[in-house]
């Protein structure tokens, strides 16, 4: 096996070569070393790279393999992270000039929880200032291209991770996601994030505990290696005061379902409420199609979303200004616009406008439940947009309408964060120009194992992550 042949095995059949003795967990190192030493100058997702710590980390999962039997569910295998997450010993730098040379001396809890499944960390994945933004660059390390065309932005804020994923140099990435931030990547680059449901991934440090908008969870090429990283990141912990009780353990295998068992609804432009490009309307609608092919009871309707931006936007504002409004007034002139503005309109609320918020949120969910006692999943577009131009910061029209703000064009993914349900975006095609398209399936309160069964089925069907990014043509460039 060549090492991108091992670069591209799934996640599942990786973990199992590795304990089974088919594959050294150094043999699988050195392959994801060399694929990025390949591909990396070309797509920039890689920022920072311990590949003697890995390969140290390796031969010492060796060695504990050949002497036990009992290993972990991701024993032996490589990994890079996300570079918002603490990383005990290797830089963190979250793309801020404040923090490039930032040494963490703990692991944030997800990595903690990572290694204890056996992975091997091989580096840090680039991502935008603070993670602020869905489009990945900063000034530390400049900007991560999309593997389809380089001339495309990747998303963000996981849009190193994505890239990675994407061009073979990691086999599952960890991710987070506020406002679309696993899932907007995910489309851009034709890979799998999940969106969990708050708390099934516990978050520690977190300054914001119970209330925060921000999950971290699971990236990776397919629906059965996202659900294989679930089970390593998720379960009950008491430092993190929102974590649900189910075990982990849950979630390593995907259960089958019967199509003609589901009904899904679906609403391919979110019933007109917001600008999305014709392309993307007409892959969800194909998405419907060949659900309702398969036996798929497929009704075309929309939750009542109302208040769903406002929601987003007043509790994202706070959430920047508890975050983030001390660094912006040590370092004023280090932090870009975008985050002064987020702070400065977190800042400027007030009691009411908080409270008001907080009702309105909470109507929404019971709204969503009372919703998804009809149907299993929800399937709407991941993004409003195709992968935009990277020398923008952001798209400023989405099919020739202006975009009022910078939040916007990304109204597809915030305003389902802001109910608080499980979401998924799944590969769902290509535009004419040979950009990937992203589908998002939402399903009912914690049902997030129900949402990987029905995203399951339609990945089976469609097989749109099976198609690589011409970069891999041409790595040099």
């Amino acid at each position: 096996m060549t090492d991108p042949e091992l670069c591209f095995l799934p996640a599942t059949r990786l973990a199992a070569a590795i304990a089974d003795g088919e594959i050294s967990s150094r043999e699988a190192t050195e392959a994801f070393l060399a694929q990025i030493e390949r591909v990396n100058p070309r797509v920039n997702a890689v920022v920072t790279l311990v590949a003697e710590q890995a390969l140290d980390a390796a031969a010492r999962a060796d060695d504990h393999a050949a002497n036990n039997d009992d290993l972990p569910v991701l024993h032996g295998v490589p990994m890079l992270h996300k570079d918002v997450h603490d990383t005990a010993g290797i830089r963190t730098t979250q793309g801020s000039p404040i923090f490039a040379d930032h040494v963490p001396a703990t692991d944030d809890l997800v990595i903690e929880r990572l290694h204890a499944a056996g992975v091997i960390t091989l580096g840090k994945t680039n991502v935008p200032e603070f993670a602020a933004g869905s489009h990945t660059f900063n000034p530390v390390f400049g900007r991560t291209d999309n593997p389809y065309d380089t001339s495309r932005s990747a998303g963000g804020s996981s849009g190193g991770q994505t890239v990675a994923l994407a061009t073979g140099m990691t086999p599952l990435g960890d991710g987070t996601d506020l406002g679309g931030s696993l899932r907007n990547p995910a489309a851009f680059c034709n890979v799998v994030g999940l969106r969990p449901s708050p708390g099934r991934v516990p978050q520690a440090p977190d300054s914001f505990g119970q209330y925060t908008l921000t999950t971290s969870g699971p990236l990776a090429r397919s629906v059965d290696d996202v659900a294989l990283l679930l089970s390593a990141m998720a379960g009950p912990d008491l430092r993190a005061p929102a974590s649900l009780s189910d075990p982990g353990s849950r979630f390593r295998s995907v259960p089958e379902v019967d199509p003609r068992q589901l009904r899904v609804a679906v609403s391919a432009d979110f019933g007109g409420r917001f600008g999305v490009d014709p392309q993307i309307v007409g892959a969800v609608r194909q998405a419907a199609e060949t659900l309702a092919s398969l036996g798929v009871r497929v009704d075309e309707t929309l939750p009542d979303l109302r208040d769903a931006d406002e929601v987003f936007r007043t509790r994202r504002a706070w959430q920047f200004a508890s975050n983030l409004g001390r660094v912006v007034d040590r370092h004023p002139e280090r932090v870009k616009k975008s985050v002064h503005d987020n702070v400065a309109a977190g800042r400027a609320l007030t009691v009411t406008d908080l409270t008001r918020a907080m009702v309105r949120g909470e109507r929404l969910y019971q709204r969503m439940r009372e919703f998804f006692t009809g149907y299993d999943a929800l399937l709407v577009p991941t993004t409003q947009v195709l992968p935009f131009d990277a020398e923008l910061e952001y798209p400023t029209e989405i099919a020739g309408k202006p975009m009022a703000n910078y939040l916007e064009w990304m109204r597809s993914c915030s305003d389902i964060t802001a109910t608080g349900m499980p979401a998924l975006s799944l590969p769902g095609g290509f535009s004419t120009e040979g950009w990937p398209i992203g589908v998002q399936l939402v399903a009912g309160p914690r049902a997030d194992l129900r949402l990987l069964s029905v995203a399951k089925v339609l990945e089976q069907a469609t097989r749109y992550a099976d198609r690589r990014p011409g970069v891999l043509d041409d790595p040099a460039g």
